[in-house]
């Protein structure tokens, strides 16, 4: 009898039975043994099809193992190191994508070769993969990432520096990250360290007694004691004026902290998360941050992705900002709309896409966001990307409506100068643009 077949696997899948999480037994060339009914509702069916199958085909609708298809696949590691290995996936459910935490656990027979495996599946609900009206959304490789290292760290209490440009989301994941955690009991205490000067940071910080300057009619509590049994987030700490990063760093190291103007030493209970865009590492080196402070929140750095660096969630964003803002109202977008969207820089990020948007909706008077309904910025680089062409290149009269409408809204000069440049009158420009405004 084979090693395979003395695997006693109806004992494993009796086990796997009482887990409230879907789990499957597979063997090394990644067909399904056994499913418990968590796995069979998750995939839509509750017999048995899946067995004989590959994962890979139930799980991903690939025709190859996960790591062939451009994924990292979590068996031949946990194979290697004959030890448990976890991977964050994207896993294609009936109800749709979902993000998913995958362990995998090797299973070894008595001469220590690895003969099967049991795979537990943890659907991460910070996240969705599809359109969503709240929380952070996305597919792509390097919002993944950035997902991945926030589920690992968030069971833990390492203080977690979130990194990035402006407008990428950064409070969204400092709020995924709480919800995530032992602590999403407590509260989520946001701190805008830009937008505290220097005078009331102490006070807002740490609180303060009657009477410990004038004005201070009572005692208020400080945002450190607020963030009791949560978490608390620094956004943009390095903006924290030099003269308060010590007493911060005090905070962090001894848990401890007195409200301005008393005499009561108090002892703190948070989790510590903190954000900036700005290049801390070289600030240290200018002597505009303290290195000793750096040291102490940046335990567990995690890069967020600017939104250039994540173009195909482009459209699941668009969506999930259209359901979010749309009060009721189901807005739609032209393809041609959503490709100059994927095609632009977005220095500003998913606040600036957030405000594009917006936009455009107040030039959508039937529900419909079309390229006309687009700030100029938007069109000229998309020029370039869809077309192969730039205002320099001589513009065409026969150009597709939507390719004359693009470059006609980055057109810097007058009607009558893209009227010669088009060799028509003006009256003939302005009749086409103007018909171009209602086009489906």
């Amino acid at each position: 009898m084979s090693s395979i077949q003395a695997l006693p696997v109806q004992a494993l899948l009796s086990f796997l039975e009482h887990e409230p999480q879907p789990a499957i037994v597979l063997d090394p060339q990644y067909t399904i043994l056994a499913a418990n009914s968590a796995y069979r509702r998750q995939f839509g069916a509750l017999e048995q099809p899946f067995l004989g199958r590959k994962c890979f085909q139930v799980s991903h609708g690939y025709e190859l193992p996960c790591d062939q298809a451009g994924e990292h696949c979590p068996m031949k590691k946990a194979s290697e190191a004959r030890a448990p290995d976890r991977v964050l996936h994207i896993h294609h459910t009936p109800r749709g994508p979902e993000h998913v935490d995958v362990e995998l656990r090797p299973i070894l027979d008595a001469g220590q070769r690895v003969i099967a495996f049991v795979e537990r599946i943890a659907t991460v609900r910070s996240a969705s993969a599809r359109p969503s009206a709240e929380g952070l959304v996305g597919q792509g490789p390097a919002f993944t990432a950035a997902l991945a290292a926030l589920h690992r760290v968030a069971p833990a209490m390492l203080p977690v520096l979130l990194l990035g440009e402006s407008g990428t989301g950064k409070e969204l994941f400092a709020r995924a990250l709480h919800e995530s955690s032992p602590r999403s009991a407590g509260p989520l205490v946001v701190v805008d360290c830009s937008g505290l000067p220097e005078s009331l940071f102490e006070s807002e910080l740490f609180g303060h007694e009657k009477g410990a300057f004038t004005g201070a009619l009572h005692r208020k509590p400080g945002l450190v004691e607020t963030a009791r049994g949560g978490t608390l987030f620094l956004d943009e700490i390095g903006d924290v004026p030099l003269s308060m990063q010590v007493k911060l760093l005090r905070l962090i190291e001894s848990g401890s902290f007195r409200r301005v103007g008393g005499l009561e030493t108090l002892q703190a209970d948070f989790r510590l998360v903190a954000a900036t865009h700005k290049p801390l590492a070289t600030l240290v080196e200018r002597e505009l941050f303290r290195a000793d402070l750096y040291y102490r929140i940046n335990a567990f750095p995690i890069e967020l992705p600017a939104l250039r660096q994540r173009r195909e969630d482009i459209p699941l964003l668009v969506q999930s900002i259209l359901q979010r803002s749309g009060g009721g109202h189901r807005w739609r977008i032209q393809a041609e709309a959503m490709a100059l969207l994927q095609a632009h820089a977005w220095p500003g990020n998913i606040r600036e896409l957030r405000n594009v948007l917006e936009r455009a909706k107040l030039f959508a008077d039937d529900g419909l966001i079309r390229p006309a309904a687009l700030p100029p910025a938007l069109l000229q680089p998309a020029i370039g990307v869809r077309g192969g062409l730039s205002l320099e290149a001589a513009p065409d009269w026969r150009w597709p409506d939507a390719r004359l409408l693009a470059w006609a809204r980055a057109f810097p000069g007058s009607r009558a100068e893209m009227a010669r440049q088009l060799r028509v009158s003006e009256r003939s420009l302005y009749r086409r643009l103007k018909a171009l405004q209602s086009l489906p």
